[in-house]
């Protein structure tokens, strides 16, 4: 597997508003780059997404793939990759955490193998764009959130 890439920001909404935009899936073609349909396939009793599919624009092809979901609310979602034709392998997280008078530290981790050869560094280039991407709509998406409901 893979090492992985982790990334962190800041935001000024709470963990709760956090980790509800993070596990709206649903909504992430609305705000995270690259994310062309996500198909709930399975909820968990809270009706939050337990399996679901991804359609995304990957740096050579477009890219499929089924994640399975584990939630600790409201600080922590993690996933881990189906193995399919397109990912062989991968793991990630967010975790949220709350900065007396400051909002959220937002927390990814990223671990992806390709079911097909792309060179190391490419790989990596490619994780770090989807982390950078996703961490700023995250951010700015529950800003925006957090705004509406003050």
């Amino acid at each position: 597997m893979a090492e992985g890439t982790v990334r962190s920001t800041v935001t000024t909404a709470s963990p709760a508003t956090v980790f509800g935009v993070a596990s709206d899936l649903e909504a992430y073609p609305d705000w995270v780059t690259g994310v062309n349909e996500v198909e709930i396939l399975e909820a968990d009793a809270a009706g939050r997404a337990r399996r679901a599919r991804f359609e995304v624009e990957g740096f050579i092809k477009r890219i499929s793939y089924e994640l399975l979901y584990e939630y600790d609310e409201p600080s922590r979602i993690s996933w881990t990759a189906v193995p399919g034709d397109d990912i062989e392998e991968m793991a990630g997280s967010y975790d949220f955490v709350e900065v007396e008078g400051e909002g959220t530290e937002i927390l990814y981790a990223l671990r992806v193998e390709t079911a097909f050869p792309v060179p190391g560094f490419l790989r990596r280039q490619a994780e770090k764009q989807i982390i950078t991407s996703a961490l700023r709509g995250l951010k700015q998406r529950a800003e925006r959130f957090e705004d509406a409901e003050t």
